[in-house]
């Protein structure tokens, strides 16, 4: 497993190691051991997936503490742009944003700690999206940020978004006071 630290601190690229033969393919999509070797402390208390048509948003979405989750993404089938802003106070990083193609060909995952607004777009029809998440979801803790809103200059690289009223009733970035 190759780990890399992104362009916003705290972020990591997990590349597994993929054996392929002629019957397919193995791999494995989380090891403990290995997590905490790379320097990784989660423990996860839940996995959570979603199917989404091309051209689906969701997010930009994070928990208030107590109930704040840190997050392990990777794609079962199909592609997403990945995206994470730093929503953390104190980050020389704070409002800035990470876009990264996750996908079932590369079989990347991507370690998001608490402290970061999370979301995507589906870039293929049928997209799988599975993360573990260190705390369990609470509804009263729900959070978000505006997916398009201008200050954080997304690039969705979709042309016609399918977004829930929810995701699309969030408030903006600037409305935000981040518990981080």
């Amino acid at each position: 497993m190759e780990v890399t630290e992104l362009a916003l601190p705290g972020v990591y690229l997990i590349k597994p190691n993929l054996f392929t033969d002629n019957r397919g393919y193995f791999f494995e999509p989380y090891n403990q051991q290995r997590f905490i070797a790379a320097g990784l402390q989660a423990q996860f208390v839940q996995d959570n997936q979603s199917m989404s048509h091309k051209h689906a948003v969701r997010g930009l979405h994070f928990q208030y503490p107590p109930f704040e989750q840190g997050k392990l993404v990777s794609v079962i089938t199909g592609a997403v742009l990945d995206i994470i802003v730093d929503i953390r106070k104190n980050s020389p990083f704070y409002g800035k944003s990470l876009a990264l193609e996750i996908n079932a060909t590369n079989k990347w995952s991507i370690w998001i700690p608490p402290g970061f607004a999370h979301g995507f777009s589906t870039l293929e029809d049928n997209t799988i999206f599975q993360y573990k998440c260190t705390n369990y979801y609470n509804k009263n803790a729900e959070g978000g940020i505006l997916w398009n809103d201008s200050d954080l200059q997304i690039d969705w690289k979709i042309d016609q978004p399918i977004v829930s009223p929810k995701d699309a009733a969030l408030p903006a970035f600037t409305k935000l006071n981040s518990p981080f």
